[in-house]
């Protein structure tokens, strides 16, 4: 062959390249500081309070009863907590991490909160309104002492000493576990009613996932909105079957929409206020085990803020900014106290899932969320039609959003050596003992002896985040690291990691978590 043939011959083509590695999030329609159309803002804050009310009602739904509440107290209780929470994410934006993430009800609380309400000094209590009120007034005192210790954990900058620790290889089972660990929120209450549940997960993935290929737009508005569609179409769906008799068996009581009490018990208007069911006890005992649900909270937050940074566009967080948000979670849970809300404050991961689905990460959209909460909760009867929602068809939603923020901890595994034999078994481990421990206890709960130190380490160890976090934080910082430590530190992405250390050390950290006003002078970092 000539060489003229030889020269003009077609050319392989490169061999294929991996992806590269990407601090933000590429994608983002909206960052942190890059608020949406105030039309879309206020569409997409409603959307996230709609989804917030899920473990507001919920969390009431399971204790105000065992405490010998009324429909009226657990109205009441509801509109207080969404009350707290609203201000709590008001404030959370301006002064804490500034992340786009809303402040609810954190599970946590309900191991030291049960076994209050358990207790045999009021299981001696015949009247049901004077036990549901001395078991408030002891819950009450609990948060309100364990709230001291969350604000001293993260203004006095003990928490970014431990989020030092932390490398995206670390990282990795802390995330994803703050999302797979509430996998009992998911199928298994779609099971309670699967007639609503399905079809709202089926068409939730249909309108977000599908649609946008099938029906072509200038503006994302179908996955933008996806859960304003969906929800509505599914709950008239399960109004219009609670009406036509379809729901009457008893084993079909979480389809129906009037089974909450809600409406009927909401007052037309009501303002909470503190101490409103008198001033707060305080036990010893209780108060440690709420000591370990406010570190369990802490620890899952911590997740969940990373998440919201990843699907805001925004740099890794810093561990001072993260201490400042853990102070003013401490902040949020004494207000939770003092107003009564049965439970302290955490980052929902829902919410933090929801910026993805939504790729609008601005924080804007939570503040006027916030604002929702708190009309809301006001006006109660208002409020108390949409958090009449059936349950099925929130949990069907926990499946997307759930899904994402786990997620978001996987995509840090782009920053470690995915062919090192280390961080296989760091990886392994931590993921498999966050699965079984937590498992294991929770099996094992129900029959245990009953005592604050078995509620500390119920509390504690029951929850799949901490747990996969503790034991991928020490084999991370004690494998390898006295032979080998430059090469431990090149496998777990500490190369990387060592640029959001300190708060000064990455330019961007002004732009996305800086206070505002004079504050920063302040608090510039803790």
């Amino acid at each position: 062959m000539s060489g003229t043939e030889n020269s003009t011959a077609v050319k392989p083509p490169p061999p294929p390249q991996p992806h590269p590695v990407l601090e933000q999030l590429p994608g983002i329609q909206y960052c942190i500081n890059s608020p949406p159309p105030w039309s879309d803002a206020i569409c997409l804050g409603f959307q996230h309070y709609i989804l917030a009310l899920g473990s507001i009602v919920l969390i009431p739904s399971i204790l105000v009863p065992q405490m010998g509440g009324s429909d009226n107290d657990k109205a009441k209780v509801v509109q207080t907590l969404l009350f707290v929470s609203g201000i709590n994410t008001l404030l959370h934006s301006f002064f804490g991490t500034r992340l786009p993430s809303v402040i609810g009800g954190s599970y946590a609380f309900l191991v030291p909160a049960t076994s209050i309400i358990r207790s045999r000094r009021y299981r001696s209590i015949i009247l049901p309104e004077q036990r549901f009120v001395e078991t408030m007034r002891e819950i009450q005192g609990a948060l309100i002492v364990a709230s001291l210790f969350q604000m001293a954990v993260g203004f006095t900058g003990l928490w970014r000493n431990i989020s030092r620790l932390f490398t995206p290889l670390s990282i990795v089972p802390l995330v994803t576990f703050t999302g797979l660990g509430l996998y009992h929120l998911g199928f298994p209450l779609i099971a309670t009613c699967l007639e609503v549940g399905i079809p709202e997960l089926v068409l939730i993935i249909i309108i977000s996932q599908f649609f946008p290929r099938l029906m072509e737009s200038t503006r994302p508005l179908r996955n933008r909105y996806a859960l304003l569609l969906s929800v509505p179409i599914i709950w008239l769906y399960a109004e219009i079957l609670t009406l036509s008799g379809a729901f009457n068996e008893p084993q079909n009581a979480s389809c129906r929409t009037d089974r909450s009490g809600l409406i009927i018990g909401a007052p037309w208007l009501y303002m909470p206020y503190p101490f409103q069911w008198g001033p707060p006890t305080f036990r010893v005992g209780e108060i440690f085990a709420t000591i370990a649900a406010s570190f369990v909270a802490s620890t899952e937050s911590t997740g969940s803020f990373i998440a919201a940074a990843r699907y805001g566009s925004a740099t890794p967080v810093p561990p001072s900014v993260i201490s400042r948000g853990i102070g003013w979670l401490g902040t949020g849970t004494l207000l939770n106290g003092l107003f009564g809300s049965l439970t302290g404050a955490t980052a929902t991961v829902e919410n933090a899932g929801l910026l993805a689905l939504t790729k609008a990460g601005s924080r804007r959209v939570v503040q006027i969320s916030s604002t929702f909460m708190i009309f809301f909760s006001i006006f109660g009867k208002f409020g108390a039609i949409f958090a009449s929602i059936p349950l099925p068809i929130m949990a069907a939603t926990y499946c997307v959003f759930f899904g994402y923020v786990s997620s978001a901890g996987l995509g840090y595994l782009q920053f470690c050596n995915l062919n090192s034999f280390r961080t296989k078994f760091v990886l392994g481990l931590s993921f498999f003992i966050g699965l079984s421990l937590p498992q294991y206890l929770r099996e094992h709960h129900e029959n245990a002896k009953s005592g604050w130190f078995n509620d500390i380490l119920y509390v504690i160890f029951m929850s799949h985040a901490t747990v996969a976090a503790i034991a991928a934080l020490v084999l991370d910082r004690t494998l390898d690291y006295g032979s080998d430590a430059a090469q431990a530190r090149r496998n777990n992405g500490s190369y990387w990691w060592d640029n959001f250390m300190v708060y000064n050390k990455d330019d961007r950290s002004d732009e996305f978590y800086k206070l505002p006003g004079q504050l920063n002078r302040w608090f510039p970092s803790l």
